[in-house]
């Protein structure tokens, strides 16, 4: 809760009213995906729930990866910074699938769709990824996964993390996770921000590793 409140007081007012108003996005994500399957002036019904899925699944994808660029490069962010009000946007854009997961696990019944649907997002996923019941991604255009990648059930990726500086300001931290080919990862583990596994690397379950981490056999390098 400390750390919270800094962060809080380490905005303007506009700054606070300016998060207030993009925390919306997920009813204005809602409003648009029923509208279109309401109010579309077709008589198809299969149009209808075409252009319904459209809007539930490609059109925040596109949107943050148009935002993403304003946040892309800027490893260490301030509170309030430009940068952070971008990664805020783009969070908002993926808000609903983090309050409803099944929108993702009914992507994963399909070999290989989840996987173009974040390529979509802005990530870089290799052949024949496979995504275990329970992955979570917070930040789905931040992963540079290679071939051949195996990801254990309730994996969850977290690009992004807010610390304390060196000055004990508060700021972001966002940077891609890479996995390179034929990694595995343990079941119910947590990767943050810049989190590097190389290629043949087996992680174990519930693997904890802090942001900017390189795993090798099985131990940690700090970088």
């Amino acid at each position: 809760m400390q750390e919270k409140s800094s962060v809080n007081q380490s905005l303007t007012t506009g700054g606070k009213v300016l998060l207030l108003l993009l925390n919306f996005t997920p009813l204005v994500h809602i409003a648009a995906c029923v509208a279109a399957v309401l109010f579309l002036p077709v008589d198809s019904a299969w149009a209808k729930i075409g252009v319904g899925a459209a809007m539930l699944y490609l059109a925040p994808a596109l949107l943050a990866r148009v935002l993403k660029i304003g946040c892309t490069g800027h490893t260490h962010s301030p509170i309030g910074s430009r940068a952070f009000f971008f990664w805020w946007a783009t969070m908002q854009c993926q808000m609903l699938f983090g309050r409803l997961p099944i929108l993702e696990e009914m992507l994963r019944l399909v070999p290989g769709l989840y996987s173009l649907w974040l390529r979509l997002w802005g990530s870089q996923i290799g052949r024949l990824t496979f995504w275990a019941p329970g992955t979570v991604i917070l930040d789905r255009g931040f992963l540079h996964l290679g071939d051949d990648v195996v990801l254990g059930a309730g994996v969850r990726f977290n690009p992004h993390v807010i610390r304390k500086n060196k000055a004990g300001e508060p700021e972001l931290q966002l940077a891609p996770i890479r996995l390179g080919d034929r990694v595995s990862v343990g079941g119910y583990s947590l990767l943050t921000a810049g989190t590097v596994i190389p290629d043949d690397e087996t992680t174990r379950a519930y693997l904890l590793s802090p942001p900017f981490s390189e795993w090798k056999n099985g131990k940690r390098i700090k970088r």
